[in-house]
């Protein structure tokens, strides 16, 4: 990494399932070519439109839990019976490089990367639903799931809800356009902190010297 480049954020958003937090990630990923997604790894089947290191790193309950044991993701968790982690290898690559690094995590992943070595470059974001009733009608609407999925999926959501606080920034995705703009301000935002700009000393002298170089 030059001198002049930063350290890339670790982008964290986080919903009940449903709320909208895959969707807004997908746009942000296609509108902006500094942030990179954080594929995750998982133990669940792949589903039919799926692939292998594209969508997610299919590994068998075995594989998954070896990666655990050698220290090789940087968070994992176990939801509705099936495994979710990041690898930290492409993660700390990615951010060296300066570029941003998305996760789609539940706040059980989202705890664990903010208590990692890399939470200084942590940038956390919670998306509510406008209701409740949107919510389950959001989770119907997708057709992925069966009615038995879709009321487990319900059960946890209150759950869910209840971290918010944990978060850096919490939106209400009533109308994915308005959110989406919301969420691309975060970022802006947090790119621009002043701490985050490793040449602005460098600028800051240089204008000082001006200063110097007139009176």
């Amino acid at each position: 990494m030059s001198v002049d480049a930063r350290l890339g954020l670790l982008i964290i958003i986080s919903s009940p399932s449903g709320a909208g937090k895959s969707t807004l990630a997908k746009r942000l990923l296609a509108n902006d070519n500094k942030i990179s997604f954080s594929v995750s790894a998982t133990t669940r089947p792949m589903r039919p439109d799926e692939v292998e290191g594209r969508d997610y790193y299919f590994k068998s309950r075995i594989e998954f839990e070896a990666m655990v044991e050698a220290g090789q993701m940087l968070e994992h968790a176990e939801v509705f019976g099936n495994f979710y982690g990041t690898p930290i290898g492409p993660v700390k690559e990615a951010m060296d490089g300066g570029s941003d690094v998305l996760f789609d995590v539940d706040w059980q992943g989202g705890q664990q990367i903010r208590a990692s070595n890399l939470r200084d470059n942590v940038v956390s974001v919670f998306i509510l639903p406008p209701s409740i009733m949107e919510l389950e009608s959001r989770l119907n609407a997708r057709g992925q799931d069966s009615v038995e999925v879709v009321s487990g999926r319900m059960a946890k959501s209150r759950d869910e809800i209840s971290h918010w606080a944990e978060y850096d920034y919490v939106l209400v995705n009533e109308i994915l356009d308005t959110c989406e703009e919301q969420l691309r301000a975060v970022i802006t935002a947090e790119r621009l902190r002043r701490d985050r700009q490793p040449s602005l000393m460098a600028r800051i002298r240089a204008l000082n010297t001006e200063f110097e170089e007139i009176s």
